[in-house]
């Protein structure tokens, strides 16, 4: 407090008001100046006078006299050995700190920090970030990673975490995903601002190849080619979607990223620590573990200011984010397919029609996570949700089917096989009903259906009724190997049934004519002459 500048106001017939609002001081220590003046009887003439020493001397800072009788720790030690040791924590230094035995008392540990982080700014240790809130959101993957084991194949799939956290409130956000592609880290930070309700003013990555890539400046300077960091086209559009800004750390300053590094050790230690020696058969079964650990860490309460991090983002945070788009931000891949001659387009093995005229035409392809769009030229012809889980599944809109083709309307179905054994009846239908019935998932015989009412009934459309007749009186398995093998035999004695009957070759040589000889048959006795006999 600048007591002297406040006797001075006194002098010059300041009111209480005045002082206070000028120097930002309170009543009382107006009124400690005012019995100064009239105890040592300090006058405006004498008042120039007074020396900073004597000043110190008459106002004494109580803080001093009390901060005398605490141990001062060696800081200059702590921060050596935090930038030696990677692995060593201020709470140690702390723990430490009080084991001394000096006597004097020791500092709390929110004290110990705050005065070391006073220390640190005094002697230019560390540039620190003064966060606001609702301005940046922090993001990167974690080192280590979890697996996943399928249930049925015994299969292991590798689970990469991806971290953002809002520096002022450290809120935090972490899910599991199986790869670090593009893709991947679009939807992570997707289900990232959602999960925080609203979009910071700028978005700070590391320099992964999904955020950032080089780009090679042609204006050459004193020292070569200079290369430009371009933040990559998918990772823009994502940002442009939520009205933010994308700002990279600088290659090789790791203060520019201290403090998601700092959450994804909170993530390594709370989340994957407790979730490590379990077994998870799915990526849904991980990610819901990981959201319990994950509110136990937002709703922890610290120890340095008494609130969790969720309480400070609902207090001072949320309320500072952009809201989020009536839409989510849908990656978009273009392709180019042709049109085959079922008049669909082949794409990551998944099926959509288009009209039947354009088939053979190679058309554009826009693919977003949730949808398919067919342009040709710039006339779009048809739009298909996505579809996505077994290979080979159809869409086909009934606009897009010829006249020719109507009947196929309901291809792929229990209906549509059974309509065709009825062709056959009624031994036929029997065995169609059995496969289907047989299958856990009706669409798993939809191949072996397939092969018996087209493969079976287009080549012996004769024999296939008989075939399944005779499967059936038998009590055999309904099923595409029996009947074929059963219909093999079938067609081989309807070929050769009209046939005359040849006998049977005789097996057993005539020696009728040899048989004055003995039984014994030798060479000749030259034979074996080195001249080589007769």
């Amino acid at each position: 407090m600048d007591y002297l500048r406040i006797m001075q106001m006194i002098f010059d017939g300041r009111t209480y008001a005045e002082i206070t609002a000028s120097m930002n001081c309170s009543r009382r220590d107006i009124s400690t100046a005012k019995k100064a003046i009239d105890t040592l009887q300090i006058t405006a003439q004498n008042l120039g006078s007074i020396t900073a020493a004597k000043l110190a001397e008459i106002f004494p800072d109580k803080r001093k006299i009390i901060s005398s009788n605490y141990s001062e720790p060696d800081f200059a030690v702590v921060a050596e050995q935090l930038q030696r040791n990677r692995f060593f924590t201020l709470q140690q230094a702390w723990v430490k700190y009080t084991d001394l035995g000096d006597g004097l008392k020791k500092y709390g540990y929110s004290q110990f920090c705050s005065r070391f982080h006073q220390y640190a700014r005094t002697h230019d240790l560390v540039a620190t970030l003064q966060h606001e809130p609702g301005k940046a959101m922090f993001v990167d993957w974690a080192g280590p990673t979890l697996f996943v084991v399928d249930a049925v194949t015994g299969e292991q799939f590798k689970a990469y975490f991806f971290v953002a956290s809002l520096p002022y409130s450290a809120m935090v956000f972490t899910r599991a995903y199986s790869n670090m592609r593009q893709d991947a880290w679009n939807q992570a930070h997707v289900e990232a601002l959602e999960f925080f309700g609203g979009a910071p003013q700028m978005i700070v990555p590391d320099n992964a190849k999904t955020a950032t890539h080089y780009r090679q400046n042609r204006r050459k300077g004193a020292k070569g080619e200079a290369r430009e960091v371009v933040v990559t086209k998918s990772y823009a559009a994502l940002a442009e979607h939520y009205g933010t800004a994308i700002v990279p750390a600088r290659p090789g300053k790791l203060r520019d990223k201290a403090h998601v590094e700092r959450m994804v050790q909170v993530i390594e230690t709370m989340v994957l620590g407790y979730l490590a020696d379990t077994e998870f058969g799915s990526f849904e079964q991980l990610n819901e573990a990981v959201s319990d650990r994950l509110e136990q860490v937002n709703s922890k309460v610290h120890r340095t200011n008494g609130i969790s991090r969720a309480e400070l983002f609902a207090s001072s945070e949320a309320g500072l984010l952009k809201p989020l788009p009536s839409h989510r931000f849908e990656q978009v891949e273009y392709k180019q397919l042709k049109v085959g001659p079922n008049y669909h387009v082949n794409c990551d093995y998944q099926y959509y029609s288009v009209p039947y005229q354009l088939v053979g035409r190679t058309l554009s392809t826009r693919l977003t996570q949730t949808s398919v769009t067919v342009v040709d030229g710039a006339t779009v012809v048809a739009e298909h949700p996505r579809l996505v889980g077994r290979r080979g599944q159809h869409s086909t809109l009934d606009a897009h089917i010829p006249a020719q083709h109507k009947d196929v309307s309901g291809l792929w179905s229990r209906d549509w096989f059974i309509a065709h054994a009825q062709s056959f009846v009624p031994a036929t239908v029997e065995v169609i009903t059995a496969v289907l019935d047989r299958a856990a998932v009706e669409a798993q015989a939809f191949v072996e259906c397939r092969n018996i009412v087209k493969g079976l009934g287009t080549k012996h459309r004769s024999l296939l009724e008989p075939a399944c007749t005779y499967l059936l009186e038998r009590g055999g398995y309904s099923s595409y190997s029996g009947l074929k093998r059963i219909i093999a035999v079938m067609a081989h004695e309807e070929k050769n049934q009209d046939r005359p009957a040849v006998p049977v070759p005789e097996t057993v040589k005539d020696l009728s004519s040899q048989s004055e000889r003995t039984g014994r048959f030798v060479r000749a006795r030259g034979h074996y002459s080195m001249g080589g006999g007769q």
